[in-house]
């Protein structure tokens, strides 16, 4: 759901300036990484979902235009994505991300999300 409504926000010109929203050429970013997976591109995710309708209702789009991964597809996606930058081919743009996003000193982020977390307020 976070790509939405990266995707809504930047629609509506209230995305904030740090976040990225969409694929950057030659840099593996979050929303590639759900597009590559469920096998739909960022520009038709994002007409679909300018388009309106639930979260849920853009998923089973994504579902039926791209491809519906088994449960355990969807176990190992979560598993990798929800550790990336933990000790992983990321971990040197994530501890350069965390720095920048003013969180160098701590090391209890270890993950991307656990950034995103700590950037938005969560953490």
């Amino acid at each position: 759901a976070r790509v939405l409504d990266k995707i809504r926000l930047h629609a509506q010109g209230k995305l904030p300036e740090s976040y990225h929203v969409g694929v950057i050429p030659e840099n593996r970013t979050f929303d590639d990484r759900i597009c590559r997976f469920l096998n739909i591109s960022f520009d038709d995710l994002s007409a679909r979902t300018l388009q309106g309708g639930s979260d849920e209702e853009i998923l089973e789009w994504c579902f039926f235009s791209g491809k519906k991964p088994d449960a355990e597809q969807i176990e190992a996606w979560n598993a990798f994505i929800s550790k990336r930058g933990w000790r992983d081919p990321a971990t040197t743009g994530f501890e350069k991300s965390k720095i920048e996003a003013g969180f160098g000193d701590h090391n209890d982020l270890l993950t991307f999300f656990d950034l995103m977390d700590a950037e938005e307020g969560r953490a």
